[in-house]
C-alpha cells in the first residue's frame, strides 16, 4: 500500500471521472488518445493500492472490480479473451467462458494461464452472448481496435459483419444486479490510438456509445508523481547530502520552485516518459540543484546544454562583434540582445506559466538589405558557435494550403510519410538551434496554426507522432511588411522611405504589421505571441553605406591574399568612384551594395587578372573603377556608366 501521508497527493485523471459518470449510462464506451502510457491508481481499492502504477488494462481491471463487475475480461486478435491481470487469471477465464459457452486452452509454455482463441468476427459473436446475459455483471474491454481493419474507409463484407454485430449488441445490453446490490451494465470498451480508426457509422449519432479521451498526465498529475516519488529520481547517499541543504523554510520554498520548474519542462510527459526521467536521473547520479537538466539528457541525448555553457562575457562582447558584421543597425542589435540576456538569466517567460515555450521569439522587420537575415546568423554563431545553427525557411515557398505537410510532414497513407516534415525534421537534428522563417507573410494562413502552437507551447507532434520541441530553440520571422502598402487604386506605393527618419519609419512599419495581423490575416493572436519583440530594421543611410563598402572590399582583399597571395590596392581615386556607385543603389540595401562590388569591382577585376595571366603571387593597384570622376557619378543613372577597369600590376 502507498504510504499514507502521501495519498492526499495523489491526483484523479479526468478521463477516470468520466469513465465513472458515463460507465452508468453508457454501454458502448471508446477510450482514445495516451492508451500505450501507464497510470497511477488514485485511490485504494481491494484490488489496487493507491500510487500503484499500472497498465491500462490493470487499470480498468481494478476500476470495474471496485465497482463490482463480476467479470472482467480483455481481449484482442493476437491472445484472444483473457484475464491475465486479474487475482487468479485461469480460474476467472474459465467461468468467463462457462458463462458464453466457449472454450479455453492453455498458452503455450504458460501452465498457469489459458486463453479463448477468437478471430475478431468470433469475438464480436462471443462478445454479444456476454453483453446480452442477465446473469453475471461483465465488461469486456478489447484492446488494439486500431488494428482490426486496415482503415474505416477500407472494409471487407467480414470488417462490416463484425462491426454491425458490435452495433446490434450495445443496443441490447443487458443490466445485471451487483453483489451490493447495484444494477450494472454490462459493457464493452474499445481502447484505440485515436477514434477515427473505427468506422464513423459506429460512434457518430449513437446514444449508447461515448468517446473518452485520455491525455498525457497533465500538470497536476505530473506535480503529484515528482512530488511523491521524488526521492527515487536520486540515489540515496545523494538524497540525503543534498536534502540537508533544505532544511530552512527559505532552502525549502527554492526546492519547491525546483520542482516547479521541472513539473513545467516535463509537460506532454508520459508517465512512462517520467519513469525515464526516473531512472536516468539515478543513473547519471544527479545532484538535486542540477536534476532539471536530465530533461535536455533524455530529449535530446545532450547532457551538456549551450545555453548554460554560455558565459554572460560572451553576450556582454558580443555587441561589438554584431556591429562588426551588421551595420547601422545598433538598435535592433540590441533589442536583440535583450532577448539572449533574457533567457540566459532566466527572465524570458515569467509573465507565462509554460516552461516550455521558445526561448526567444523576434520578429525582423524592414527595407530589404539591411541586415535581417545577416542579424540571425550572427546570433547563431554567438549562440553555438556555427552559423550554420541558423536553420532558413523561405516562406514563399510555403504558400499553398498543403504546405503545413511539408513543414510536419504527410498524413499516414500518403507519399512523403516515412520522410516527417521538413521543419519538425531540423529540430529533432538540432534542437539547440536558430529557426530563422523568411518573409513570413507569403506563408499560406493555415501555416500560422502551427506557429501559433510553437510559440505558445513550445512543442509541435510531427505527423508520425514524435513529440519536437521547440523549447531550446530562439524563434526569428522576417518581413518586408510596411515598406509598401496599396493605395486607394489599389496601386503598390512606397510607405516608407530612405528621406524618412528612423522613427518614423519605425512607426510606419509597425503601424503595417499591426494592420496586416489584425484585418487582413484577422490573427491578432499571432501578433499577441510575438508581443514587442518586432524589431524594425532601418534603411541603409549613406554614412553606413561606406562603413558597407569597406568591410566588403576589405572582405574581398583578405580573400585574394590568402588564397591567391595577390596583395590589392584600392587607390582613393577608385573608392572614391565606389562609394559614389554604392550611394545611387542605397534602395537595395547592403545587397545592392554588394552588386555594385561585384559589377563594377569583381567582375573587371578577375577579368583582367585572367587576360593577364596574372594567377597569384602579385601586387596590383586599382587606378580607377571607371572612366569618370566621383563628382561625375553623380546624378548619373548605372546604366550610363561603363565598367571598365585600370589596373597597375608589378610581379613580386
Amino acid at each position: 500500500m502507498a504510504d499514507k501521508e502521501n495519498q492526499s497527493e495523489y491526483f484523479t485523471p479526468k478521463w477516470h471521472k468520466e469513465l465513472l459518470i458515463f460507465n452508468k449510462i453508457k454501454p458502448f464506451i471508446i477510450l482514445e488518445g495516451n492508451i500505450l502510457d501507464q497510470y497511477i491508481y488514485p485511490e485504494d481499492t481491494d484490488y489496487k493500492s493507491q500510487g500503484e502504477i499500472s497498465s491500462i488494462d490493470g487499470y480498468l481491471y481494478a476500476f470495474f472490480k471496485n465497482l463490482g463487475y463480476k467479470n472482467v475480461i480483455f481481449y484482442n486478435f493476437i491472445k484472444g479473451f483473457n484475464c491475465d491481470c486479474g487475482d487468479d487469471p485461469t480460474k476467472e477465464l474459465d467461468e468467463f467462458a462457462a458463462l458464453i459457452n466457449a472454450k479455453t486452452e492453455a498458452v503455450p509454455g504458460r501452465k498457469d494461464l489459458t486463453r479463448i482463441p477468437a478471430s475478431f468476427d468470433d469475438a464480436t459473436t462471443l462478445t454479444t452472448r456476454a453483453l446480452c446475459q442477465e446473469l453475471e455483471s461483465t465488461v469486456v474491454v478489447m484492446d488494439f481496435a486500431s488494428r482490426y481493419i486496415i482503415g474505416p474507409n477500407n472494409m471487407t463484407y467480414p470488417d462490416v459483419a463484425s462491426f454491425t454485430r458490435v452495433q446490434n449488441m450495445v443496443q441490447e445490453a443487458r443490466e445485471v444486479r451487483g453483489k451490493d446490490g447495484n444494477r450494472l451494465k454490462n459493457s464493452l470498451l474499445m481502447l484505440v490510438n485515436k477514434v477515427n480508426d473505427l468506422p464513423a457509422w459506429l460512434f457518430l449519432n449513437n446514444p449508447l456509445a461515448k468517446t473518452i479521451n485520455i491525455m498525457p498526465p497533465g500538470k497536476e498529475e505530473r506535480q503529484s508523481y515528482i512530488s511523491t516519488k521524488f526521492k527515487f529520481f536520486f540515489d540515496d547517499d545523494i538524497y540525503q547530502e543534498d536534502m540537508k541543504k533544505y532544511e530552512s523554510p527559505a532552502d525549502r520554498q527554492e526546492l519547491d520552485k525546483l520542482m516547479q520548474k521541472f513539473v513545467g519542462l516535463t509537460e506532454g510527459f508520459t508517465y512512462i516518459d517520467l519513469q525515464g526521467l526516473q531512472k536516468l536521473c539515478k543513473n547519471q547520479r544527479y545532484r538535486i540543484p542540477d536534476f532539471c537538466g536530465v530533461v535536455d539528457l533524455y530529449r535530446y541525448g545532450v547532457k551538456e546544454n549551450p545555453w548554460q555553457s554560455l558565459k554572460v562575457s560572451d553576450i556582454k562582447n558580443s555587441e561589438e562583434k554584431f556591429r562588426k558584421r551588421v551595420k547601422g543597425q545598433d538598435l535592433a542589435i540590441r533589442k536583440t540582445l535583450d532577448v539572449i540576456k533574457r533567457a540566459m538569466t532566466g527572465m524570458d517567460g515569467l509573465q507565462h506559466s509554460s516552461h516550455t515555450k521558445p526561448k526567444g521569439i523576434l520578429f525582423f522587420a524592414g527595407p530589404t538589405g539591411t541586415g535581417k537575415t545577416e542579424t540571425a546568423k550572427t546570433l547563431a554563431e554567438n549562440l553555438f558557435g556555427d552559423e550554420s545553427k541558423c536553420i532558413r525557411f523561405d516562406m514563399s515557398e510555403y504558400s499553398q494550403s498543403h504546405s503545413d505537410q511539408r513543414l510536419l510532414g504527410a498524413p499516414p497513407g500518403y507519399v512523403g510519410y516515412e520522410t516527417g516534415g521538413q521543419l519538425t525534421n531540423a529540430v529533432k537534428n538540432n534542437p539547440f538551434s536558430i529557426l530563422l522563417f523568411d518573409e513570413i507573410e507569403k506563408a499560406h494562413p493555415s501555416i500560422f496554426d502551427k506557429f501559433l502552437q510553437i510559440l505558445e507551447d513550445g512543442r509541435m507532434t510531427d505527423s508520425q507522432g514524435n513529440t519536437v520541441y521547440f523549447s531550446e530553440t530562439v524563434i526569428i520571422f522576417t518581413s518586408n511588411l510596411g515598406i509598401y502598402v496599396e493605395d486607394e487604386t489599389g496601386r503598390t506605393v512606397p510607405n516608407v522611405t530612405p528621406d524618412d527618419k528612423y522613427d518614423d519609419v519605425r512607426q510606419k512599419v509597425r503601424s503595417a504589421i499591426e494592420e496586416h495581423f489584425k484585418t487582413k490575416l484577422r490573427r491578432p493572436e499571432i501578433l499577441n505571441r510575438i508581443g514587442e519583440n518586432i524589431v524594425v530594421f532601418d534603411f541603409i543611410r549613406p554614412d553606413v553605406a561606406g562603413l558597407i563598402l569597406k568591410s566588403v572590399l576589405d572582405r574581398i582583399i583578405f580573400n585574394l591574399r590568402q588564397n591567391k597571395n595577390i596583395e590589392v590596392v584600392i587607390s582613393e581615386n577608385a573608392y572614391g568612384q565606389l562609394n559614389a556607385l554604392s550611394l545611387m543603389n542605397l534602395s537595395n540595401g547592403g545587397r545592392g551594395i554588394g552588386n555594385i562590388v561585384e559589377n563594377y569591382f569583381i567582375n573587371p577585376l578577375s577579368r583582367y587578372l585572367f587576360d593577364h595571366e596574372v594567377l597569384g603571387d602579385a601586387d596590383v593597384t586599382v587606378e580607377r573603377v571607371v572612366d569618370l570622376a566621383p563628382e561625375a557619378v553623380k546624378g548619373r543613372s548605372l546604366a550610363d556608366i561603363t565598367d571598365s577597369m585600370s589596373c597597375q600590376i608589378a610581379k613580386k
